[in-house]
């Protein structure tokens, strides 16, 4: 079940919230526990015995370290045993039929053939959070969870389920046991999840659907701006789909009194590689920051330690998006870039003009979204070197066409308001027109009108589910 679906908004949702405020706040877990099976069990109800599976694993091995008390090597074993049962799972449903492909690609191992095992939806992600459980209790960071009912609600909680942000169990530790869901909080938290809803439906689609009609179109019939302006159409749906889904899932976490760790900072607005990957998917590079680059020893060992270090942390980067090379060569490419300006390229990217150093930002980090697209099901890598020599005057395609002139021409309104969402300006220019109303009154009335527009832009967003293709998530594969 996605969010921006008819089935979520109008029969799941509106049940699921009656009934969680419906019971006394010591069953709040509960229903929530509850309803959070439901919503993963929706459409693959085999997939739960996974999620229950990772969660009673991980409950009992928070247990099992608490209990041991100052006994360091029963606690030591006892998490390393709950990490590698977490990567297990991991492991055997997500990269198991990489591995067997790979292995049968071998001329004397052609016998080996791929499993065919599905994906479990969100996997990656309650898999993280589960490990950081036992990994805080480990160190000290959290207290154990002894109700296994609150740990469940953890680890299944509807609103960040499926693609995030990666919820550390210290974010949400003193809630999960006293929270109050207070009518501001939640009408924040509405509004919040329209504007993410927005996000995914009225722009992430629509630059979606036309960067596949670009991507479809024979290499012989584009030209070289027709081809930069596909990929950078690609750039809008995956951020407006991820950052809309985050926006969505804190959105309802505060309706039910949660509040999640933001997930995206206007990432588009960078000015360099590092900058980038302070503002993107903030909560992943949160988590292998400190459980993987930090216990390695992060920038603490010098230079040659530093490199393996970063060099670790993002292959495992790429490798946790997907079982597929480009995801590990995507991964690559951005530990390359990433030690080339800590080493070398930092001073001088601090030294340029703004616009410079963003330009220079955004041409990596496009060249890194083509490599993320071109999988083995999108082509490979013979579609993605075929695009790349393509944007770069290769294969002897012209600088402009036809088709890129009408497709620009149509679709200026929509460029500009894909590039004005990415940006802060928007929130900006909203409050500082509120900041400059005389009286609370007429605060009051502009609040009630910008309210007004959201109800307006959720109507907007109902028409559109209703009529057009269904898209899922992007990161609703990983």
């Amino acid at each position: 079940m996605v969010f921006s679906s008819n089935e979520f908004l109008f029969l799941y949702l509106p049940l699921s919230l009656i009934l969680y405020f419906a019971v006394p706040m010591k069953w709040r877990n509960l229903a929530l526990f509850l309803v959070s099976l439901v919503f993963y069990g929706w459409e693959k109800p085999i997939y739960l015995l996974i999620m229950l599976f990772v969660i009673v694993v991980n409950y009992v091995f928070g247990y099992l370290i608490d209990r041991a008390g100052e006994d360091a090597k029963k606690k030591k074993r006892a998490l390393v045993w709950g990490v590698i049962l977490n990567l297990a799972v991991l492991g055997f449903f997500k990269y198991a039929d990489f591995l067997l492909e790979n292995l049968g690609a071998i001329p004397f191992l052609g016998f080996i053939k791929p499993i065919g095992i599905q994906l479990p939806v969100g996997i990656s992600f309650y898999t993280f959070q589960s490990m950081s459980y036992i990994i805080d209790v480990y160190r000290g960071d959290s207290r154990v969870q002894k109700k296994f009912v609150n740990f469940g609600a953890y680890v299944a909680m509807f609103p960040q389920l499926i693609a995030g942000p990666i919820v550390r169990y210290s974010d949400v530790d003193r809630e999960l046991g006293e929270r109050k869901c207070t009518l501001s909080e939640s009408a924040d938290g509405a509004r919040r999840f329209v504007i993410g809803l927005a996000k995914k439906v009225l722009l992430a689609d629509t630059a979606g659907a036309l960067w596949e009609q670009i991507e479809g179109v024979p290499r012989e019939q584009t030209s070289v701006l027709l081809l930069w302006f596909g990929i950078i159409l690609y750039a809008f749906q995956i951020y407006f789909d991820f950052s809309g889904y985050s926006d969505m899932a804190i959105g309802l976490g505060k309706i039910i009194g949660f509040h999640f760790p933001e997930n995206f900072n206007y990432p588009y607005i960078s000015r360099s590689i590092t900058e980038f990957w302070r503002r993107w998917h903030i909560t992943l590079s949160t988590w292998f920051r400190e459980y993987v680059y930090i216990p390695l020893g992060g920038n603490r060992k010098g230079t040659p330690r530093l490199v393996l270090n970063l060099l670790v942390v993002w292959f495992l980067t790429g490798f946790w998006h997907g079982a597929d090379w480009n995801f590990v060569l995507w991964g690559l490419y951005y530990f390359a870039l990433l030690v080339i300006e800590k080493l070398f390229l930092k001073k001088w990217i601090d030294k340029l003009p703004s616009f410079i150093s963003h330009i220079y930002a955004l041409f990596f980090v496009l060249i890194g979204w083509l490599i993320f697209y071109f999988k083995q099901d999108c082509g490979g890598s013979s579609e993605l070197a075929s695009y790349f020599l393509g944007m770069f005057g290769g294969l002897g395609l012209p600088l402009s066409n036809l088709e890129f002139g009408y497709t620009l021409v149509r679709n200026l309104l929509l460029m500009a308001a894909l590039g004005f969402a990415a940006t802060p300006y928007p929130k900006e220019l909203l409050m500082n027109f509120k900041n400059k109303m005389s009286s609370d009154a007429k605060k009051n009335i502009f609040a009630i009108a910008c309210d007004l527009v959201l109800v307006a832009v959720f109507v907007l967003c109902i028409v559109y589910i209703s009529s057009s293709d269904y898209r899922p998530n992007i990161y609703f594969e990983f």
